[in-house]
């Protein structure tokens, strides 16, 4: 019974395991990306990222088709696009970069469903906003391995530049000119990280799996390092989870991820060690002799 509802799914069927190793990679890699993304108080900057790079993407499908190299450079290309003109913007006018990534990423979603509209058919839709993960193939599953991989590899290489730009930035820019280097090498990894994700999880859902682990771990720990590890391990369990839901209630299965990165969330929010709601309830003592 419980090999039947555990194993069986992923031992039994090419495209489970597929789609269970691209939720893992997709999670090694993108995990610990929100976690900065959170400390840096940019959780929304991921999410209008996400829709920055669909019409890029669409440009690659409109000519290529539904080509994993070209909606991938397309992708890319508009992503690191919007990230600098939303700089420019937030540097030489009133506007702040808050606010210019909202209208960027406004005018991106809506661009990039009306250029899939215009050649593709509401199918082809479906599947760039909300992914196919169960359709991946040997092709997208190398992509997003090997920005996984370049994400870990990449965030060792920075780790404390970047970490220090999140405490305090005034610091990291008085001792050292790191901090604009660090910071657009870690805007590519946003952007990588998304590109892979939209893959597998479509424009929508590509940042579930990068902030809601990022936001349950910290929920646990204050301790950066361990903060890393817990939420790329929460992002493979709700990978598991969900393609579990997805498989035994015929649900879609890159929503059913994203729902249950959302439990493991509201889990945390629950019964987390770092001010969880259970823990304020419960009365602590102070100076007692």
């Amino acid at each position: 019974m419980i090999y039947d509802f555990l194993i069986a799914p992923f031992a039994e069927f090419d495209f489970m395991k597929r789609a269970l190793v691209g939720s893992l990679a997709l999670a090694l890699g993108s995990g610990p990306i929100g976690v900065f993304l959170m400390l840096r108080r940019l959780s929304l900057t991921g999410d209008a990222m996400a829709h920055a790079i669909l019409p890029g993407a669409a440009v690659g499908y409109l000519i290529a088709g539904l080509s994993l190299p070209a909606m991938t450079i397309g992708g890319m290309v508009a992503g690191v696009t919007v990230a600098f003109l939303s700089g420019l913007v937030s540097r030489f006018t009133a506007l702040k970069e808050d606010a210019s990534l909202a209208t960027f990423y406004l005018l991106s979603l809506a661009l990039g469903v009306v250029l899939v509209s215009a050649r593709g058919s509401n199918v082809d839709l479906l599947h760039v906003l909300f992914g196919t993960v169960l359709a991946l193939d040997d092709a997208a599953l190398f992509l997003i391995a090997g920005i996984a991989t370049v994400s870990v590899l990449t965030l060792a290489a920075i780790y404390r530049p970047l970490v220090l730009e999140c405490v305090d930035p005034g610091f990291l820019r008085s001792v050292s000119n790191a901090g604009a280097p660090v910071h657009m090498v870690f805007l590519a990894l946003v952007v990588m990280n998304l590109v892979g994700g939209f893959h597998a999880l479509g424009t929508l859902l590509a940042v579930g799996l990068m902030m809601l682990p990022a936001a349950a771990a910290r929920m646990w720990t204050q301790d950066v390092t361990v903060m890393l590890i817990l939420s790329a391990i929460g992002g493979a369990v709700s990978g598991y989870i969900g393609l579990l839901v997805s498989y035994h209630w015929s649900l879609p299965a890159g929503p059913a991820i994203i729902l249950s990165a959302g439990g493991l969330y509201l889990a945390s929010l629950a019964f987390g060690a770092q001010g969880g709601f259970v823990q304020r309830l419960v009365p602590v003592r102070h100076l007692e002799a």
